[in-house]
């Protein structure tokens, strides 16, 4: 039987703890004080640093300078506007650390993180300890993101169970099911027919069929591809489960025709007979909207996947949902192991955001520690947790954290795969971007309205719920 919900009343007056002072923990925080509750913010450096980190100031940046494009009709810039709407503290502070990068939220690294840090800091109830936590406090939330400290990363493990937590990205890159050229993609599962926990999934992948010349085209093209330089505290020390697919490459031309690309018990309609070799597309959602290249991790720079990835036969138009990559990454499996808000299924006032929870980047980070402190607010006053729908972007990746399967899940960012198709459907890309974002931002403002959820910030101000 599943434990009954409690929630907490603010008459407690006990407070509430944050663990993590990144961008998803600040956000947090910011949220749970500006609606009456003292908030304690645990961070780490200053007794305990990372191998990341150059200061101890909170919200510090450390792997890029932009937060992306702040366009509506761009994925991460609609959920920049939802965010907007919501009052999110991380983009007024980036707002006002903001540096020329034409539609990119680029900002001065130095002048965000002090204006995050003199915010937080300055707070009447926001006490910051420097210290490093090895417990889950309840009521809380836990941000520590991709650096999280061993002790407390066993403390979750031991909670949620030895899967539930990943200590790496190993990630293929995903394509839009309407960028795949189906006359050259075929759908089939070796020999025809697979199983999955009993059931017939014939069919269940796209093949893209590579003739002899176009597979050793392919290899020259991969070996020889510009990929990223592992910084010291993102290096991963490669085994087979995690191997990127240009080094496999580089260990000999068939190491992939014999590996993830093996074309056994895969005809090509087009001329009956067994390619030369097959690349595989695994279904990434529900809807189908969402393609991954199975078995094709990588550490190629994002612009030389673009070129690489296009040589796949069927793939010449791709369009690139999420990007490749392999790195230091601690994360949950959230679908396997969180409640629907992220927070544990036997305590939902012990809620997880930031990278911790399975979202990738910046903004989807500071987007969960948004959501984390609206609904730890809410449960503290006696209501439920609340999630956008899932036409908003925001409400989608939360989707997504809910609904992707355990078995296979990996980080997401925001894209628009991630979304509702629109109904009636619209072929033109722009315009229905455009839709989107318009549908988006209509159901989120309906949705604040329906949970009497009002701002805490407002165009670069305070205000005081």
């Amino acid at each position: 039987m599943a434990p009954a919900i409690v929630y907490c009343s603010m008459s407690d007056n006990a407070p509430v703890h944050v663990i993590g002072g990144g961008l998803a923990g600040s956000e947090a925080a910011w949220q749970l004080a500006e609606r009456g509750h003292a908030v304690v913010v645990h961070e780490m450096r200053g007794v305990r640093g990372t191998e990341a980190h150059k200061t101890d100031r909170l919200a510090e940046l450390v792997c890029s300078n932009t937060f992306k494009s702040t366009e509506a009709t761009n994925a991460h810039g609609l959920l920049k506007a939802e965010m907007r709407a919501l009052g999110s503290l991380i983009l007024s502070c980036a707002d006002a650390a903001r540096v020329p990068g034409g539609s990119a939220l680029t900002v001065d690294r130095d002048v965000f993180s002090a204006a995050v840090h003199e915010r937080i800091g300055a707070h009447p109830r926001i006490t910051v300890v420097r210290e490093e936590v090895h417990a889950l406090p309840s009521p809380g939330i836990i941000a520590t993101g991709p650096l999280t400290a061993h002790a407390l990363a066993e403390t979750v493990r031991t909670r949620l169970g030895v899967e539930a937590l990943a200590f790496y990205d190993a990630i293929a890159p995903i394509v839009s099911v309407e960028s795949i050229d189906q006359s050259i993609a075929f759908r089939a599962s070796r020999w025809d027919k697979e199983t999955m926990d009993g059931a017939d999934t014939a069919g269940a992948y796209l093949n893209c069929p590579f003739s002899r010349d176009e597979y050793e085209a392919f290899i020259d093209a991969l070996t020889s591809a510009d990929q990223f330089t592992a910084k010291e505290f993102d290096a991963v020390p490669y085994f087979e489960g995690c191997m990127p697919a240009e080094e496999m490459a580089r260990r000999g031309r068939d190491t992939l025709r014999f590996g993830p690309m093996k074309p056994i018990g895969l005809r090509d309609p087009r001329t009956d007979r067994r390619p030369w070799a097959v690349l595989q597309l695994r279904q990434e959602d529900r809807a189908g909207r969402m393609w991954n290249l199975v078995g094709f991790q990588t550490r190629l720079r994002i612009p030389e996947q673009q070129r690489v990835f296009r040589l796949i036969p069927g793939l010449a138009n791709a369009e690139f949902l999420r990007f490749g990559s392999i790195h230091r990454n601690t994360y949950l499996n959230a679908p396997g192991a969180l409640a629907p808000h992220l927070a544990l299924r036997d305590d939902p006032q012990v809620l997880f955001a930031g990278q911790l929870t399975g979202v990738e980047g910046y903004t989807e980070s500071s987007a969960t520690g948004l959501m984390a402190g609206i609904n730890l607010d809410r449960m503290l006053r006696g209501h439920a947790p609340v999630l956008p729908p899932p036409t908003t972007m925001l409400g989608a990746l939360y989707r997504y954290l809910r609904e992707a399967d355990p078995a296979h899940f990996q980080p997401m960012n925001a894209n628009f795969g991630l979304l509702d198709e629109l109904d009636p459907p619209v072929r033109d890309k722009q315009r229905k971007r455009e839709l989107y974002a318009e549908r988006a931002l209509g159901d989120v403002a309906r949705f604040m309205a329906e949970h009497a959820i009002t701002p805490v910030v407002r165009d670069g101000t305070v205000a005081v719920v």
